[in-house]
């Protein structure tokens, strides 16, 4: 039996309650649609035991390292694997455990503790408050659940009714995984989304690699940007023969501009041989989005686009464990000036599709919303990263629906690699959503049947509609 309050996260009003309940329980009917997140796709293939609550819950959780690291914690203390090491195996998980519960209160009010208690309650059963006088017993008892027969990766994924799971992965990835899953009995699909960062930003310091990755896994010699854009077309291709449904793309700016394919070509054999500067650099960032949404435009995959993060903030932390880990902090980021190119191009072509996130909540009323509630082609992306909280949903549905609607929105999305969080996440965020529209019958702004409606919207279908699903 659930420990948790039944009205838990509605956030409306007394009188709005009863309607939230009935709008939240036609929603929880829905089963999962997960078009965004990063789940190791090795983890449901190899259908392996989970080796303990720390590896199942902590370590994969950066929202969790990152408060801690923030209290004063130290990744050593945390055991998190350094660059080239699968695990330090240094420190015994119960004392990772036990020291987490002795910093718990750091959690009070954050999404990562409604997410941690959730998984305790809905899924292990638990009804113990989760503490350091607790915790011994709190990790015994989810120990022997994940040894036990049926709490495999597969066997979870079917029992938490996810009907599609969208991991994210590199542009030259084998996708061995993905294609060990569709030979599996599971009934539902993972599938891949190709994310060419590493090739299209070349200020990374494994671009020059990852050309030559992608030179192998396409099987084209990349001596011009011609070429170059070749392979790019042959890989996205044979991401979708193993079924993607979409890019992603994880940019410092949202700047987008035209140049001449004699521009294109000089611009890229300059960076090839080494002459990188940050105008040249953010230069080719630009161009490669417009032409990731020129291929968008001609293949149908969405485009998503998530741009505004210094990643891996911390020097310290990504040269001793590497990216991320917890480190990447919000920017300042335009979207009205900087899209303009692409928009004008392609924001009524007919199989092109944009879904835009930020990390700067100061765009969703001034731009987001504005340019989605115009252009056919765009859909706002859901509160993303430090904002799919309560407060960040709250505050995102505040700025976003007069200008946008509910319809020229997505559904929630999880953005996690913490497996067992989906199912939390997504219940928290149907929760949240039962509440607002209920508030808003309440005070006379939507029908009870238009908020049945939307209701549906949000929990299932726009995210399935606009992913092709």
């Amino acid at each position: 039996m659930s420990n948790l309050h039944p009205d838990r996260y509605f956030g409306c009003k007394e009188g709005a309650v009863a309607l939230a309940r009935e709008l939240y329980r036609k929603m929880s009917a829905f089963p999962i649609i997960s078009p965004h997140g990063h789940v190791n796709p090795a983890l449901l293939a190899e259908n392996k035991p989970f080796p303990n609550p720390v590896a199942l819950l902590i370590t994969p959780d950066h929202y969790i390292t990152r408060m801690l690291a923030s209290v004063g914690v130290t990744y050593e203390q945390l055991d998190i694997p350094t660059k080239g090491e699968r695990s330090q195996k240094a420190i015994a998980p119960e004392e990772i455990w036990q020291l987490l519960a002795e910093n718990w209160i750091a959690f009070a009010g954050t999404p990562s503790r409604i997410w941690f208690e959730e998984i305790l309650s809905e899924i292990f059963s638990i009804t113990l408050p989760f503490n350091k006088t607790t915790a011994a017993q709190i990790y015994a008892e989810i120990s022997h659940t994940i040894a036990s027969d049926g709490f495999l990766p597969q066997q979870l994924f079917e029992r938490f009714r996810i009907e599609v799971l969208a991991t994210t992965d590199g542009t030259s990835d084998s996708l061995e995984h993905h294609r060990a899953l569709q030979s599996t009995s599971l009934k539902a699909r993972v599938i891949p989304t190709f994310r060419p960062d590493d090739v299209s930003d070349p200020e990374r310091s494994d671009w020059q690699s990852s050309l030559r990755n992608l030179e192998a896994s396409s099987a084209i010699a990349i001596d011009s940007f011609v070429t170059f854009r070749a392979a790019l077309r042959r890989a996205r291709d044979r991401f979708i023969e193993a079924g993607a449904k979409a890019t992603d793309h994880g940019t410092p700016s949202a700047l987008t501009i035209e140049l001449t394919e004699n521009e294109k070509e000089a611009l890229f054999v300059e960076l090839r041989n080494g002459n990188v500067t940050q105008a040249n650099a953010q230069a080719f960032r630009a161009v490669m989005l417009m032409e990731h949404a020129q291929m968008s435009a001609d293949d149908g995959l969405v485009m998503q686009l998530h741009p505004g993060s210094s990643r891996n903030h911390s020097r310290a932390i990504f040269d001793k464990y590497g990216p991320d880990r917890g480190f990447d902090i919000p920017t300042r980021t335009e979207f009205t000036s900087a899209l303009k190119p692409l928009l004008n191009r392609f924001g009524f072509a007919e199989k092109f599709r944009l879904a835009l996130f930020t990390l700067d909540e100061a765009t969703y009323s001034r731009e987001l919303a504005p340019i989605a509630g115009a252009y056919p082609s765009v859909k706002l992306g859901p509160p993303w990263w430090f904002h799919d909280s309560l407060n960040g949903m709250r505050r995102w549905r505040d700025a976003t629906l007069e200008s946008a609607g509910y319809l020229n929105t997505l559904g929630f999305i999880d953005d996690t690699r913490a497996f067992l969080s989906i199912p939390a996440r997504h219940d928290v965020a149907r929760r949240f959503d039962a509440g607002y529209l209920a508030d808003l019958v309440h005070s006379h702004r939507v029908s009870e049947e238009d908020a049945s409606v939307i209701a549906d919207q949000i929990a299932y279908h726009l995210s399935k509609e606009f992913f092709r699903l």
